[in-house]
């Protein structure tokens, strides 16, 4: 453990924050002293433990600290939660932490709530609005679509209805009823008996749907009476039905009931299939009750000005003449607000765009800029990847956000892995050497420059690229550009702020879409082009014979949800643990070894192995079962062994480690070999999906994708692929995909790495700027052809890293 030959005078006030065996996770009773007041990076190759030292030791320790001194109620919660492993922290202060795999909020959270700016601009119109003569002024609530005085009470602040309409409902009318042209209708016995009632109201079952009259398909669909009647079935031969009374209930009002009421979420899928979301007629989706509506500033409704483009929005307030002090004061407030929004290249957003609409890093990023207006100090801020999604144009900015959080007294701590953000670190922290069972050493503690000499460093290897930085690091192989074998052409392409863009991406070939943040790179690749090749899979000529689209969602939304569930190689394991002589002595099924289903599982938790710990004012978060431990399993269930463990203790294998396990049951290793390839072996099998990054969700898609081995034409669409990725795992990664290229594949990506961006065939610049002045080709072509195009942002970083590799 490397130390620095500094030692701060063991004083009062300790300057250092100074850990002590901590083993969280993979950590193995690392040793740190980190200084206060001073910004510190976390580096490491992916699954290293940076993340464990970062936020499962440091911010768990500060938010349990705070816990503590908070409620005497928060003294049960952390004994439930359970302190982090470590055995001492000293000279911690509270923690704000910013992480990117916070649960994702739901959709009534927007840009405006997430910055609080929401708030600000319904004061200014609460305040200092212009209202229609006689008017009375209305308090901000009734500015707000989520609180009853404000809400549209036609779609209750929503903005749009979920209407059916006849080609829902009936989408094949050459059918008869009794065929079963209605699809909404409920299948079986319930929708048999509708069926009979339609009979004995005395409608026409057997005529094709078209040849019904308007008035009776609008009733039968539409209507809301529910009459009553007897109905008489039809006797068969081998069993006596009785009349009985049925009442009838129109299509429409079958699929609302069921949308609105059932607890079951399959049926309530199947409801949706049936509605579609239209605007709502009364507010016509600005969300708002009339009278909010009718009060203006500067000319425009609120709803007018949250749909707009921050920076647009900005211009506003600037422009708008001060009518009083109010005015004045609430108007410059918001402006002040929304400054360092713009400043971290987010000023195309509007403060109407919904929350599940950003990318992780873009909220991150939102509640970066929020936190620099809070005006706190004294605090450790947390931060996961604050890069995530930037353009190397806006990684300065971001560089000045953190400054100036320093600068206001704070120490801040970053997870991080792009090396210009590396560079401007005060302090380092690098965790290694490998990732899982082979990390969780502090390799290197200390000023960045000292980091050249410590061999066994990954971080090191590619920090100290630039000429004359120690080191020189592994040069990127340079390869000829490939030949496309054909293309996919776009044209006139629109959505969001795509401005009629014709488009033509290479098939065969790597390509890399670049832009600054909110030039319209998803759009483009993820809507347009995404879609545009979607539709046309079935077309016989199509060169594309399949689509793989591999985004950075969740692959599951709680605990239930892991690794071995979505690559399918928990179905595998379960096979082995049925067949085991223990299992067949006692009869039991494959179900018995799944945590999802009443049986083998722990009944405490439900087989998540967790308990919600509900707290007030706070997010929930997630316990260990007081009963099984986190086992997840029943004491029977465990006591069945496979080749010596139980399911519990199979489920905590590493990847790498159950490769070696199951070497001899081919359809496991199929799956952990691809897991392995990508960089994936020290993620454990049970790991819950809640506790994986965007990058490992995305990564965990790709090698489910690569194991299933296509002959077809395939394109593969990624949307950064390289988040969370440290320089070495990069490498790794980019092994695959252009391996895919080698196996006659195509592969698109959006990327703001301009070392993947270099390794392309193709390259696709976006931009000039974000949001209004994006949404335009830039330039395309090869990437030494693009890096010398004087309209481009992303051209001098290119043409920077082109350079590198020739070296």
């Amino acid at each position: 453990m490397h130390h620095s030959t500094a030692t701060a005078p063991q004083a009062h006030h300790d300057s250092f924050v100074r850990v002590r065996g901590a083993r969280e996770h993979n950590l193995r009773g690392v040793d740190v002293d980190i200084p206060r007041d001073a910004l510190t990076v976390f580096t490491g190759v992916s699954g290293s433990g940076k993340s464990s030292l970062a936020f499962g030791t440091l911010y768990a320790e500060a938010q349990r600290r705070y816990f503590e001194s908070v409620a005497p109620y928060a003294r049960r919660l952390i004994h439930q939660i359970g302190a982090p492993k470590v055995d001492s922290v000293t000279g911690l202060p509270p923690a704000v932490s910013l992480e990117q795999r916070r649960s994702s909020p739901g959709s009534r959270s927007s840009v405006g709530t997430v910055t609080l700016l929401s708030n600000s601009l319904r004061m200014l119109y609460s305040r200092a609005g212009t209202y229609p003569p006689g008017a009375e002024r209305l308090d901000s609530d009734a500015f707000s679509p989520n609180t009853a005085a404000g809400a549209c009470p036609s779609c209750h602040g929503l903005g749009s209805i979920h209407r059916t309409s006849e080609d829902l409902l009936v989408p094949d009318p050459a059918l008869s009823i009794r065929q079963g042209a209605i699809a909404a209708w409920p299948g079986a016995w319930q929708g048999k008996n509708l069926r009979d009632i339609l009979e004995a109201l005395g409608y026409d079952v057997d005529a094709p749907w078209r040849e019904l009259t308007a008035k009776d398909r609008e009733w039968i669909l539409f209507t809301e009476e529910q009459p009553v009647v007897t109905v008489h079935p039809v006797r068969e031969a081998d069993r006596i039905q009785r009349p009985y009374q049925g009442t009838y209930m129109s299509a429409h009002r079958y699929v609302m009931r069921t949308f609105s009421d059932s607890k079951s979420a399959t049926l309530r899928a199947r409801a949706e299939r049936f509605l579609a979301d239209s605007p709502c007629p009364v507010c016509a989706g600005r969300r708002l009750r009339p009278e909010a509506l009718a009060v203006t500033f500067a000319g425009r409704t609120i709803a007018e000005l949250a749909a707009l483009p921050l920076t647009a929005l900005d211009g506003v307030l600037a422009g708008a003449a001060p009518d009083g002090e109010a005015s004045r004061v609430l108007a410059e407030d918001l402006r002040s607000r929304i400054g360092p929004v713009v400043e971290l290249g987010l000023g195309y957003l509007s403060l109407d765009r919904t929350a599940p609409t950003l990318s992780a890093g873009e909220l991150q990023r939102l509640r970066l800029a929020t936190q620099l207006r809070s005006g706190l100090f004294g605090v450790v801020y947390v931060l996961d990847e604050p890069s995530a999604g930037l353009h190397p144009a806006d990684t300065e900015a971001l560089l000045g956000v953190l400054d100036r959080l320093k600068a206001a007294g704070n120490t801040v701590f970053v997870v991080e892995h792009h090396l210009d953000v590396v560079r401007h670190a005060d302090w380092l922290v690098d965790v290694g050497p490998l990732a899982g069972e082979h990390g969780g050493q502090v390799l290197y503690s200390g000023p960045p420059q000292e980091l050249a000499g410590v061999a066994a460093s990954a971080t090191a290897r590619h920090l100290f690229a630039e000429p004359g930085a120690g080191p020189v690091r592994e040069v990127r192989e340079v390869r000829e550009v490939r030949e496309a074998t054909g293309s996919v052409r776009l044209t006139g392409a629109d959505r969001h702020n795509l401005q009629g863009v014709d488009a033509e991406f290479p098939l065969g070939v790597f390509t890399a879409v670049t832009g600054v943040s909110g030039s319209g790179k998803s759009t483009l690749v993820g809507q347009v082009l995404a879609r545009e090749v979607g539709e046309r899979l079935t077309d016989p000529g199509y060169p594309v014979r399949r689509l793989v689209e591999v985004d950075q969602k969740p692959i599951g939304r709680t605990p239930r949800s892991n690794l071995a569930t979505y690559t399918g190689l928990f179905d595998v394991v379960r096979k082995l643990f049925t067949a085991a002589p223990q299992a067949r002595a006692r009869g039991w099924k494959a179900g018995r070894f799944s945590f999802n289903v009443p049986g083998g599982r722990c009944e405490t938790c439900t087989g998540e192995g967790f308990v919600s710990v509900e707290l007030l004012f706070l997010p929930s978060t997630y316990a260990p079962c007081p009963d099984c431990a986190g086992a997840r399993y029943n004491t029977e269930t465990l006591e069945v062994r496979y080749e010596g463990l139980s399911i519990a203790e199979v489920l905590a294998l590493t990847v790498e480690s159950a490769a070696s396990f199951f070497a001899q049951v081919p359809a496991a290793a199929r799956s952990l070999r691809a897991l392995e390839d990508i960089g994936l072996g020290y993620l454990r099998l049970g790991q819950p999906a809640t506790e994986l990054s965007g990058g490992e969700a995305q990564r965990i898609k790709l090698a489910t994708e690569l194991q299933r081995q296509r002959r077809d034409h395939t394109l593969y669409v990624l949307d950064e692929p390289t988040t969370g990725l440290h320089p070495a795992d990069v490498q790794v990664l980019l092994r695959q995909l252009h391996g895919l290229v080698e196996a006659g594949h195509s592969v698109v990506v959006v990327e703001h790495d301009m070392e993947v961006v270099a390794g392309a065939d193709w390259v696709i610049d976006l931009g000039p700027g974000g949001g209004a002045d994006g949404g335009r080709i830039v330039a395309s072509g090869p990437p030494a052809r693009v890096a010398r195009t004087a309209a481009s942002r992303t051209a001098p970083y290119l043409a920077r890293a082109l350079e590198r590799g020739s070296r």
